[in-house]
């Protein structure tokens, strides 16, 4: 188990399980957030292939009251912004200061280091992170970079500061935000942080490799 809980939200994914697949082989426990009529697919999948993963219910009321940014209400999907929100409200209500919110589809965890994008296999890629995020009282929000978007061949700071943190969130539960939008949320979360006056870390040396 890492310091803080971990949530993957899914829908439609149970055959592939590919970020679960990544933090069982780092030995991390972690939840997996999906809709009523998907729970039996995903627990039967988890037990198939001997993951460390908790399948968790979606309250559906979170999609009745989450704000979409437009007036097409339930008629389109509200993509993950819902089950990303329940999330936020699960590890809150466990007590926990933070938690980390994942796609589902990240197919490895890497440490860019003297030119050489090295996969991870240890949970301490995520405590690498905590323990520097922790240092400070004004971050709200931190992550790892896109493998493509750090460049292996040219010079790279380790991190940088006031930006997007995109896919693999590690986020602050006593900010007064929530998730919003149908599209773009971790473009709005960043900058509805940011705006605020919180400041964000987008990891170079941390890297996830995404689908």
């Amino acid at each position: 188990m890492g310091r803080f809980p971990l949530y993957i939200p899914s829908k439609g994914r149970s055959q592939y399980m590919m970020t679960s697949k990544v933090l069982t082989e780092m030995g991390l426990e972690h939840n997996i957030v999906v809709e009523p009529q998907e729970v039996k697919s995903y627990r039967k999948a988890v037990n198939d292939m001997g993951l460390l993963t908790t399948v968790i219910e979606l309250d559906m009321t979170y999609k009745e009251k989450y704000d979409l940014c437009d007036d097409l209400g339930l008629s389109k999907s509200t993509g993950s912004g819902p089950a990303r929100n329940f999330a936020w409200d699960h590890a809150k209500a466990q007590g926990h200061k933070w938690h980390w919110l994942m796609d589902d589809n990240i197919r490895s965890f890497r440490r860019l280091n003297k030119n050489e994008k090295v996969k991870v296999i240890s949970s301490n890629f995520f405590r690498a992170m905590e323990d520097f995020v922790l240092r400070y009282k004004n971050i709200s929000m931190a992550g790892p970079n896109y493998f493509m978007f750090a460049s292996a061949r040219q010079k790279t700071p380790p991190f940088v500061t006031n930006t997007r943190i995109y896919s693999c969130n590690m986020i602050r539960n006593d900010v007064q935000y929530h998730w919003r939008g149908r599209y773009n949320e971790d473009t709005i979360m960043s900058l509805d942080m940011l705006k605020a006056g919180w400041c964000t870390v987008l990891f170079n040396a941390f890297l996830q490799e995404k689908t």
